[in-house]
Formats: structure tokens, C-alpha cells, sequence
């Protein structure tokens, strides 16, 4: 049984990581097990900045966003001999459990630390909602309200301009943030990976609403859909007639307090962190698949194909032209 745990945050930053790294340690020290942080990520646990804490460490940290603990990506723990440094670190301050918190690529370090003898569980900590084995990510839902609230914003101006505005959102190939926004804010078109339309079909999609009543039109784009949102915007109006704008929402999509859903889906994720590791679980995931937590073996995870909004992508026809 572990006795000594470690928690932390890898990748990208996204609301609800303090929320679950609170949950993380102090359910860890309920439990009786002595708790410790990892700051930056793996280069963290390579530099050994790693701190013993109790639980006024993380004391009004669940209403934050980003991470208290940093984040920082370390291309080289794709090494062994660079892991091996890792593991001694671990294995120095008799550290024989690890959470960690992130996306694919955290995982897959979590895996590869299993089988030098850590024992890992791997949490899901990204805006995108981009892992497969898991139907909501923690900071996803915190991302998809601020996108909204641009949303709601930029359809001032379009509206009163009579143009179409292409807003592209963050989800770095994965379509979610696009495909739940466009649904919740009635755009009129949703162009994601899962769902690319001709450029054909959004031309005359466009000539087609502006020859009725619609005089305004807003699209969302998933990012790296088109290699510059900008000029697919100018090709666009020069292909319709059609005043055609871009807006790029950024890293600003990243930030802010997290939303009640994130917090406590955050909480949830970090408890059942630390029962799996008391239950001897290692090198597994956790994952909320039809309102239930569910553990996969990260191999598994990470193989596993992303199908799950399949059902979403076939109402857009229906409702949002």
C-alpha cells in the first residue's frame, strides 16, 4: 500500500487543476498518507522540486484558475535515462505514489513511469476535451462559458454590420470546443475536424442566408482547421460579396476562475486519484463515462477512438441553419 503521494500538473493549464490537486492532498492526507507537490511538471520531478505540504497548502485554491503548481513541458522525459532521474528523486523521499494531472501526453509519461516501478494514476486536465477515455475533461466546461460570453459579445458587432464573423477557438485538433459552443450559441456554422465542410458548401450556405432574412451570420472554427483563420475569412468574402471578419479568442480562453461544474468535477477526479492508489491500481486513468468513474489501463486509454459526440455532430444540420 502507498504511503507517500505526490501530485502534479503537466501540458497546457486549465481551470479546475488547483481544485484538483486540493482534492489530491487532502484526501490523500485523510487517508493517513504523507503528500507531497510536484512543481513544473516531469522537469519538476527531474530537478527535484518536489515539496512535502499539508493541507493549508492548498487553502483557497479551489476558486482558482491555472495551476498553483506550474506547468512546463519536458520534451526529453521521452528518455529513459532522463525518467531514471525522476524515479530516484521518487524513490530518495520513499514517494511510491504519483497523480498526475493533464492529457495525452501526461499520461503517457504517468505509463512509462509505471513500468520503471512508480506507481501512477493519470487525471484528465485539459480545456480541448480531447481524451477519449473520459467524456469531460476537467477545465472544459470553464473554457466552453468563455467562449460563450465572446461569443454573445462579437454578435453585437456582427449583427450591427451585417457581416459573418469566423471565430476560431482553442482545442488544438480535437473539435469539442467548437462543436458545443456552436450548438449553445445557434451559430450558423460549426466547421471542426470531425465535421469539415467544402468551401464550396460554405459559400453558398452564406449567399444562401444573406438572400433571406438573415443579414448577419456567425461560424465557429475549431484552430489549425485552416492555417490562417485571416485570409480564409478574405476568401471567403471574395468568393460571396459578403463583409467577412475573423476573431482569434486565444489564450484568453485559458483563464479564470473555474465554473462550479469544474470544481467539483476537479474534487471528484482527485478522490478517486488516491482511493485507486489505495486500492494498488498504478499506471491507470480515471475517466466519467455516462456519469460514472471508471479506471482504464493507460495503454488502453489512450488507444481508444474518439466517437463519443457523434450524436451531437448529427443535430447541427437540423438546428443551427
Amino acid at each position: 500500500m502507498v504511503k507517500k503521494v505526490a501530485v502534479l500538473t503537466s501540458g497546457g493549464d486549465a481551470p479546475g487543476m488547483n481544485a484538483c490537486v486540493r482534492a489530491v492532498v487532502r484526501s490523500g492526507l485523510k487517508n493517513g498518507l504523507d503528500m507531497f507537490v510536484v512543481y513544473e511538471g516531469y522537469r519538476g520531478l527531474v530537478e527535484d522540486n518536489i515539496v512535502q505540504v499539508d493541507r493549508n497548502f492548498v487553502s483557497d485554491t479551489i476558486n482558482r484558475g491555472g495551476t498553483i503548481l506550474h506547468s512546463a513541458r519536458l520534451p526529453e522525459f521521452k528518455e529513459e535515462s532522463v525518467r531514471k532521474i525522476a524515479v530516484e528523486n521518487l524513490k530518495k523521499r520513499g514517494i511510491d505514489g504519483l497523480v498526475v494531472i493533464g492529457g495525452d501526453g501526461t499520461y503517457l509519461g504517468a505509463k512509462k513511469l509505471t513500468e520503471m516501478g512508480v506507481k501512477t494514476v493519470g487525471l484528465p486536465g485539459t480545456i480541448d476535451n480531447d481524451i477519449a477515455s473520459t467524456d469531460e475533461t476537467i477545465g472544459f466546461d470553464t473554457c466552453l462559458n468563455t467562449i460563450c460570453e465572446c461569443v454573445d459579445k462579437i454578435r453585437d458587432t456582427t449583427t450591427s454590420h451585417q457581416r459573418c464573423t469566423f471565430i476560431e477557438v482553442m482545442g488544438n485538433r480535437c473539435g469539442d470546443l467548437a462543436l458545443y459552443s456552436g450548438i449553445a450559441e445557434g451559430v450558423e456554422m460549426i466547421l471542426t475536424p470531425d465535421h469539415p465542410l467544402p468551401f464550396e458548401e460554405i459559400t453558398s450556405t452564406l449567399k444562401r442566408l444573406r438572400n433571406g432574412k438573415k443579414k448577419h451570420s456567425l461560424v465557429v472554427v475549431s484552430e489549425k482547421l485552416y492555417p490562417n483563420i485571416h485570409d480564409f475569412a478574405k476568401e471567403v468574402s471574395k468568393a460571396t460579396g459578403i463583409e467577412c471578419r475573423a476573431e482569434v479568442l486565444g489564450h484568453l480562453q485559458r483563464g479564470g476562475s473555474p465554473s462550479a461544474r469544474d470544481r467539483i468535477l476537479a474534487t471528484q477526479y482527485g478522490v478517486h486519484a488516491i482511493e485507486a492508489l489505495l486500492d494498488g491500481e498504478s499506471g491507470i486513468c480515471i475517466g466519467l463515462v455516462n456519469n460514472r468513474f471508471v479506471r482504464y489501463d493507460i495503454y488502453e486509454a489512450l488507444n481508444l477512438p474518439r466517437d463519443k459526440h457523434i450524436e451531437l455532430l448529427k443535430i447541427i444540420s437540423l438546428v443551427n441553419r
